[in-house]
């Protein structure tokens, strides 16, 4: 006599993901790109501000790099996967724009004088 089992349970790659997880909210999104973009735009204005001319390239890689783990960690700090790498390149792509636009009106101001 065989023994079959009578209820084998969820099989499969389905079973280990577990329940499907929740979308993360509009408003978290906004918050977790947003807050970087802030930061960009406050770090390149505090670099327009108080920064020598000369050194205008070297603080803004600075603050690109500081606003690329700022990005990971804001993204992080969702605990969400799905879209990680889609609210990612938002946050990085708008960090370049912000910056790059920052760093191209101080060579211009600074071609001015």
């Amino acid at each position: 006599m065989s023994e079959t089992p009578q209820d084998p349970g969820p099989l499969g790659p389905a079973a280990a993901a577990g329940p499907t997880p929740q979308p993360l909210p509009r408003a978290a999104v906004a918050w977790s790109v947003g807050s970087v973009w802030a930061l960009a735009l406050v770090l390149g204005i505090l670099i327009a501000l108080l920064s020598h001319p000369v050194h205008y390239a070297s603080w803004l890689s600075l603050a690109l790099g500081v606003c690329v783990i700022a990005s990971f960690g804001s993204q992080l700090a969702t605990q969400q996967k799905d879209g990680f790498v889609n609210r990612l390149a938002t946050t990085l792509t708008g960090t370049f724009v912000i910056l790059g636009a920052i760093g191209a009106i101080l060579g211009v101001i600074t071609l001015g004088h």
